[in-house]
Protein backbone atom coordinates (compact mmCIF):
# COMPACT_ATOMS: atom_id res chain seq x y z
CA UNK A 1 0.00 0.00 0.00
CA UNK A 2 1.10 3.63 -0.92
CA UNK A 3 2.17 5.57 1.95
CA UNK A 4 -0.01 3.50 4.90
CA UNK A 5 -3.14 2.80 2.24
CA UNK A 6 -6.20 2.27 4.26
CA UNK A 7 -9.86 1.02 2.64
CA UNK A 8 -12.46 4.07 2.82
CA UNK A 9 -14.23 4.48 6.23
CA UNK A 10 -11.02 3.13 8.17
CA UNK A 11 -11.91 6.04 11.50
CA UNK A 12 -10.24 6.72 15.22
CA UNK A 13 -13.56 5.45 16.72
CA UNK A 14 -12.59 1.81 16.78
CA UNK A 15 -9.66 3.10 19.44
CA UNK A 16 -12.15 4.96 21.52
CA UNK A 17 -14.65 1.49 21.55
CA UNK A 18 -12.25 -0.53 23.59
CA UNK A 19 -11.98 1.75 26.92
CA UNK A 20 -11.11 -1.05 29.42
CA UNK A 21 -7.79 -0.81 27.94
CA UNK A 22 -6.66 2.37 28.49
CA UNK A 23 -6.49 3.36 32.20
CA UNK A 24 -4.29 6.70 32.81
CA UNK A 25 -2.39 7.27 35.60
CA UNK A 26 -0.45 10.55 36.50
CA UNK A 27 2.59 10.15 38.32
CA UNK A 28 5.68 12.31 39.06
CA UNK A 29 8.17 12.95 36.08
CA UNK A 30 11.31 12.08 35.50
CA UNK A 31 13.68 10.87 32.40
CA UNK A 32 14.16 7.29 33.67
CA UNK A 33 10.80 7.47 35.56
CA UNK A 34 7.13 7.47 33.89
CA UNK A 35 5.46 10.99 33.89
CA UNK A 36 2.24 9.32 32.27
CA UNK A 37 1.63 5.45 32.17
CA UNK A 38 -1.31 4.14 30.43
CA UNK A 39 -2.40 0.54 32.31
CA UNK A 40 -2.86 -2.19 29.83
CA UNK A 41 -5.51 -5.01 30.00
CA UNK A 42 -7.63 -4.70 33.04
CA UNK A 43 -11.21 -3.25 33.88
CA UNK A 44 -10.60 -2.35 37.39
CA UNK A 45 -8.30 1.48 37.28
CA UNK A 46 -7.74 1.53 40.85
CA UNK A 47 -6.49 -2.14 41.05
CA UNK A 48 -4.38 -1.12 38.38
CA UNK A 49 -3.10 1.89 39.68
CA UNK A 50 -2.44 0.37 43.26
CA UNK A 51 -0.43 -2.38 41.83
CA UNK A 52 2.09 -0.19 39.62
CA UNK A 53 2.11 2.24 43.10
CA UNK A 54 3.31 -0.94 44.65
CA UNK A 55 6.23 -1.18 42.20
CA UNK A 56 6.52 2.19 41.91
CA UNK A 57 6.14 3.35 44.81
CA UNK A 58 9.34 4.64 48.07
CA UNK A 59 9.12 0.97 49.25
CA UNK A 60 10.05 -0.35 46.18
CA UNK A 61 13.44 0.81 46.80
CA UNK A 62 14.17 -0.74 50.26
CA UNK A 63 12.54 -4.44 49.28
CA UNK A 64 14.32 -7.08 47.47
CA UNK A 65 11.24 -7.81 45.05
CA UNK A 66 12.56 -9.52 41.47
CA UNK A 67 12.38 -6.72 38.63
CA UNK A 68 8.99 -7.27 37.00
CA UNK A 69 8.67 -9.11 33.51
CA UNK A 70 8.53 -6.23 30.60
CA UNK A 71 6.86 -7.36 27.58
CA UNK A 72 6.78 -5.43 23.90
CA UNK A 73 8.39 -1.80 24.11
CA UNK A 74 8.78 -2.62 27.96
CA UNK A 75 5.14 -2.61 28.51
CA UNK A 76 4.37 -3.61 31.91
CA UNK A 77 1.24 -5.76 30.60
CA UNK A 78 1.24 -7.59 27.30
CA UNK A 79 -1.14 -5.96 24.82
CA UNK A 80 -4.79 -8.04 24.03
CA UNK A 81 -4.45 -9.82 20.57
CA UNK A 82 -4.62 -7.74 17.26
CA UNK A 83 -2.93 -4.30 19.55
CA UNK A 84 0.07 -2.88 19.20
CA UNK A 85 1.90 -2.11 21.58
CA UNK A 86 4.11 1.04 21.40
CA UNK A 87 6.76 3.71 23.67
CA UNK A 88 7.18 7.00 22.82
CA UNK A 89 9.62 9.07 24.61
CA UNK A 90 10.37 12.94 24.31
CA UNK A 91 13.79 14.28 24.14
CA UNK A 92 15.49 15.91 27.56
CA UNK A 93 16.35 19.34 26.83
CA UNK A 94 18.93 19.03 24.54
CA UNK A 95 20.77 16.53 25.48
CA UNK A 96 19.30 12.91 25.44
CA UNK A 97 17.30 12.01 22.22
CA UNK A 98 13.84 11.14 21.73
CA UNK A 99 12.97 7.60 21.20
CA UNK A 100 9.74 5.82 19.27
CA UNK A 101 9.01 2.15 19.96
CA UNK A 102 6.87 -0.04 18.07
CA UNK A 103 6.33 -3.85 18.57
CA UNK A 104 9.58 -4.21 20.38
CA UNK A 105 11.17 -2.44 16.95
CA UNK A 106 13.27 0.99 17.45
CA UNK A 107 11.25 2.97 14.87
CA UNK A 108 13.41 5.97 16.13
CA UNK A 109 16.19 7.00 18.62
CA UNK A 110 19.68 8.31 18.90
CA UNK A 111 21.27 4.96 18.53
CA UNK A 112 19.92 4.47 15.07
CA UNK A 113 20.83 7.85 14.10
CA UNK A 114 17.53 9.04 12.92
CA UNK A 115 16.36 11.79 15.29
CA UNK A 116 17.04 15.23 15.35
CA UNK A 117 15.77 18.89 17.58
CA UNK A 118 12.25 19.78 16.60
CA UNK A 119 9.61 16.96 15.76
CA UNK A 120 10.36 13.55 15.27
CA UNK A 121 7.65 11.64 13.75
CA UNK A 122 7.36 7.73 12.46
CA UNK A 123 4.31 7.18 9.99
CA UNK A 124 3.24 3.47 10.38
CA UNK A 125 0.17 1.24 8.69
CA UNK A 126 -2.40 1.03 11.08
CA UNK A 127 -3.28 -2.47 9.80
CA UNK A 128 0.07 -4.06 8.92
CA UNK A 129 1.76 -2.12 11.68
CA UNK A 130 4.72 -1.66 9.55
CA UNK A 131 6.99 0.91 9.40
CA UNK A 132 6.35 3.23 6.29
CA UNK A 133 8.39 6.55 7.04
CA UNK A 134 10.42 8.12 9.60
CA UNK A 135 11.66 11.65 9.26
CA UNK A 136 12.88 14.67 12.13
CA UNK A 137 12.11 17.97 11.51
CA UNK A 138 14.22 21.02 12.65
CA UNK A 139 11.49 23.32 14.36
CA UNK A 140 14.09 26.07 15.54
CA UNK A 141 15.63 26.56 12.09
CA UNK A 142 14.95 24.48 9.69
CA UNK A 143 11.76 25.04 6.86
CA UNK A 144 8.24 23.88 7.97
CA UNK A 145 7.05 23.26 4.53
CA UNK A 146 8.94 20.43 4.70
CA UNK A 147 7.07 19.17 7.55
CA UNK A 148 3.89 20.32 5.72
CA UNK A 149 5.26 17.58 2.43
CA UNK A 150 5.41 15.09 5.15
CA UNK A 151 2.02 15.16 6.89
CA UNK A 152 -0.20 16.84 3.64
CA UNK A 153 -0.79 13.55 1.70
CA UNK A 154 -1.19 10.87 4.14
CA UNK A 155 -4.03 8.64 3.49
CA UNK A 156 -7.04 7.63 6.20
CA UNK A 157 -5.34 5.51 8.86
CA UNK A 158 -2.09 5.76 8.77
CA UNK A 159 -0.38 6.16 12.66
CA UNK A 160 1.32 9.20 13.44
CA UNK A 161 4.08 8.82 16.14
CA UNK A 162 5.28 12.18 17.26
CA UNK A 163 8.23 12.95 20.08
CA UNK A 164 9.68 16.60 20.48
CA UNK A 165 13.56 17.40 20.94
CA UNK A 166 14.64 20.46 22.45
CA UNK A 167 12.31 22.69 20.61
CA UNK A 168 8.96 21.53 18.24
CA UNK A 169 6.99 24.75 17.85
CA UNK A 170 8.94 27.60 16.51
CA UNK A 171 8.38 27.49 13.17
CA UNK A 172 4.87 25.88 13.50
CA UNK A 173 2.22 28.00 11.62
CA UNK A 174 -1.17 27.56 11.53
CA UNK A 175 -1.66 24.47 9.08
CA UNK A 176 0.40 23.17 10.79
CA UNK A 177 -1.15 23.03 13.85
CA UNK A 178 -4.78 22.55 11.91
CA UNK A 179 -2.92 19.02 10.37
CA UNK A 180 -1.96 17.91 13.95
CA UNK A 181 -5.04 18.93 15.24
CA UNK A 182 -6.86 16.79 12.74
CA UNK A 183 -4.72 14.01 13.06
CA UNK A 184 -6.44 14.30 16.95
CA UNK A 185 -4.59 16.53 18.74
CA UNK A 186 -5.71 18.55 21.92
CA UNK A 187 -2.04 20.60 22.79
CA UNK A 188 -0.99 21.18 18.80
CA UNK A 189 -3.05 24.21 18.88
CA UNK A 190 -1.22 25.60 21.59
CA UNK A 191 2.04 23.98 21.74
CA UNK A 192 4.93 26.92 22.26
CA UNK A 193 9.57 27.03 22.31
CA UNK A 194 10.76 23.90 23.84
CA UNK A 195 7.87 22.61 25.32
CA UNK A 196 7.61 19.06 25.59
CA UNK A 197 5.24 16.65 23.29
CA UNK A 198 4.66 13.26 22.92
CA UNK A 199 1.44 12.49 20.74
CA UNK A 200 -0.12 9.38 18.39
CA UNK A 201 -2.80 10.51 15.86
CA UNK A 202 -4.25 8.88 13.04
CA UNK A 203 -5.15 10.17 9.48
CA UNK A 204 -9.25 10.08 9.67
CA UNK A 205 -9.56 10.61 13.02
CA UNK A 206 -13.12 11.58 14.12
CA UNK A 207 -12.76 12.37 18.10
CA UNK A 208 -9.88 13.46 19.69
CA UNK A 209 -6.56 10.64 20.60
CA UNK A 210 -6.31 9.40 24.08
CA UNK A 211 -2.70 9.34 23.83
CA UNK A 212 -1.10 12.50 24.20
CA UNK A 213 0.86 14.43 26.65
CA UNK A 214 2.31 18.06 26.82
CA UNK A 215 4.45 20.26 29.47
CA UNK A 216 4.82 23.62 29.16
CA UNK A 217 8.27 25.49 28.92
CA UNK A 218 8.25 27.90 32.04
CA UNK A 219 11.15 28.97 34.07
CA UNK A 220 8.77 28.31 37.37
CA UNK A 221 8.14 24.92 36.55
CA UNK A 222 11.35 23.73 34.64
CA UNK A 223 12.70 20.22 35.55
CA UNK A 224 15.91 21.59 33.52
CA UNK A 225 17.53 24.94 33.07
CA UNK A 226 15.43 26.49 30.25
CA UNK A 227 13.51 23.19 29.55
CA UNK A 228 10.87 20.95 30.76
CA UNK A 229 10.38 17.40 31.90
CA UNK A 230 10.78 14.81 29.48
CA UNK A 231 7.72 12.82 28.97
CA UNK A 232 7.32 9.00 28.55
CA UNK A 233 4.11 7.30 26.71
CA UNK A 234 2.96 3.83 26.34
CA UNK A 235 -0.34 1.71 25.44
CA UNK A 236 -1.82 -0.15 23.05
CA UNK A 237 -3.70 0.75 19.53
CA UNK A 238 -6.12 -1.48 18.11
CA UNK A 239 -4.70 -3.14 15.14
CA UNK A 240 -6.86 -2.01 12.06
CA UNK A 241 -8.84 -5.33 10.24
CA UNK A 242 -8.10 -5.13 6.76
CA UNK A 243 -11.78 -6.14 6.24
CA UNK A 244 -13.24 -3.15 8.21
Amino acid sequence: MDRGQHPPGWAWQWLSSHPATLHQLECSGAISVHCSLYLLGSSDSSASASRVAETTGPESSVTAAPRARKYKCGLPQPCPEEHLAFRVVSGAANVIGPKICLEDKMLMSSVKDNVGRGLNIALVNGVSGELIEARAFDMWAGDVNDLLKFIRPLHEGTLVFVASYDDPATKMNEETRKLFSELGSRNAKELAFRDSWVFVGAKGVQNKSPFEQHVKNSKHTNKYEGWPEALEMEGCIPRRSTAS
